[in-house]
């Protein structure tokens, strides 16, 4: 004898889940995701969103738009709800990401630079990056750093005494 296990009022687990967040796109919405996905111009998160909504626009289920997108269906659902919420274009992009404030500011990264183009202290052939770290601190221009910050940040100016186009003039 089979049992069948109920989940919830009237569903069996094999019954898909309803979707709860409706994607219905305008003519003009749908012609515009279209030439979206086709020129493959903008980002690969961004094409697989506009597949995504226009595969909801036809009526897919979730697993199915998964599948031939590629994606989990967590993914699908996201973007079903942030197309309900906030719009195409909102399910489109990404949201803004705040990151950590950097540490050194303009200001200070020309005092860095100035420090590591000056000679180093006591008997020292050189400076280390927790030196300058050390006198970055003790100078207060900053309340903390670590050497590694120093390091990058040394990088990125592309300052080094030791090559030998370490100036502005071309040679």
């Amino acid at each position: 004898m089979e049992t069948s296990v109920l989940v919830g009022p009237g569903r069996s687990p094999a019954m898909p889940k309803p979707k709860t967040h409706e994607v219905r796109l305008s003519d003009d919405e749908r012609m515009r995701l279209v030439g979206f996905t086709t020129t493959g111009i903008a980002a690969a998160r961004e094409i697989r969103r506009a597949r995504i909504l226009l595969l909801a626009d036809e009526g897919r289920l979730d697993a199915g738009i998964a599948a031939a997108v590629g994606c989990c269906v967590a993914t699908v659902e996201r973007v079903r709800k942030r197309c309900a919420a906030e719009g195409v274009e909102a399910a489109l992009v990404d949201r803004p990401r705040p990151g950590a404030a950097p540490l050194l500011d303009g200001k200070a990264e020309a005092v860095l630079v100035a420090l590591a183009c000056a000679d180093p202290p006591g008997e020292r052939e050189t400076w280390t990056m927790q030196l300058l770290a050390d006198r970055l601190v003790a100078l207060d221009v900053v309340d903390r750093i670590s050497d590694e910050t120093v390091r990058r940040t040394l990088k990125k100016t592309t300052s080094s005494r030791g090559s030998a186009r370490s100036g502005a003039s071309p040679s």
